[in-house]
């Protein structure tokens, strides 16, 4: 299940500073056509609310393709991808429904949970290490330099997608 959860989070994207799906690697998941999803969403557009589900600026898309994120422009079938929060992705066992929804749902909601566990796991650290460098003096700073140069970024252990 580990594995499972794994590769659901590896699809987790950074996009305006929350934490989002793309609707192809959604309907990969689901096991439908990206098209039927984005129609099952449309039909049931009130249900998603705009910071639920937003879709994607050319510039953003452009920038997903340059980082791989979607192969090509090609895959994009001509219209730009929306994404999903973890709301959205949540309101969507409501509208594609079966025994496949409910389960990869699970998968989904248990992954944006352990995305959430490491951002907080990298918080307790920092915080800790900065305890530590206000408790010894100036000739241990660059120790203290030395190890915040290897952790990531504050905001996000692991950026991954569009950084604004």
């Amino acid at each position: 299940m580990t594995s499972e959860i794994d590769s659901v989070a590896g699809h987790i994207l950074i996009l305006r500073g929350r934490r989002v799906m793309l609707d192809r690697h959604l309907a990969e998941l689901y096991g439908v056509r990206s098209l039927r999803l984005r129609e099952q969403v449309k039909r049931n557009i009130e249900r998603f609310p705009n910071d639920f589900m937003f879709q994607l600026t050319v510039a953003e898309a452009q920038l997903l393709v340059s980082q791989n994120a979607i192969p090509s422009w090609k895959q994009l079938g001509g219209s730009l991808p929306y994404v999903f929060t973890q709301e959205g992705v949540a309101m969507l066992s409501s509208v594609l429904r079966g025994e496949r929804a409910v389960q990869v749902n699970i998968q989904i909601m248990r992954a944006f949970v352990r995305f959430q566990e490491i951002l907080g796991g990298h918080r307790v650290l920092r915080a800790k290490l900065d305890a530590l460098e206000k408790k010894y003096d100036f000739q241990f700073k660059v120790v203290f330099d030395a190890i915040r140069r290897l952790m990531p970024p504050s905001s996000v252990p692991k950026q991954v997608g569009f950084r604004p």
